[in-house]
């Protein structure tokens, strides 16, 4: 019914920026939030930052001020602009989306995006 896909991974220098984007597509009625959560190996899955429907945002405290979350309603799509990336950051980065479907009974659950790896270089 719903599919998540993602976008905008890869390799890049500390110091450095990448924008992630995730689209959803599918037999959509709304999306309430919109996440990004990022698993480092070996560690767990942890939420870096989430967009309400209002626009109302909030982050994990180690990407203050240096990731940015916005949404796109129109196109159903979440972005991450991560700047001043980090070692740390290293991850696969997922997206998390609570989705209505145009379905009766037009419940609401939650999907995920496939991942995208972030690789930063020190």
């Amino acid at each position: 019914q719903v599919q998540l896909v993602e976008s905008g991974g890869g390799l890049v220098q500390a110091g450095g920026s990448l924008r992630l984007s995730c689209a959803a597509s599918g037999l959509i009625l709304t999306i309430n939030a919109m996440d990004w959560y990022r698993q480092a190996p070996g560690k767990e899955r942890e939420l870096v930052a989430g967009i309400d429907q209002s626009g109302v945002t909030n982050y994990a405290d180690s990407v203050k001020g240096r990731f940015t979350i916005s949404r796109d309603n129109a196109k159903n799509t979440v972005y991450l602009q991560m700047n001043s990336l980090k070692s740390e950051d290293t991850a696969v980065y997922y997206c998390r989306m609570y989705v209505v479907p145009r379905v009766i009974p037009y419940r609401g659950s939650e999907y995920w995006g496939q991942g995208t790896q972030v690789t930063v270089s020190s």
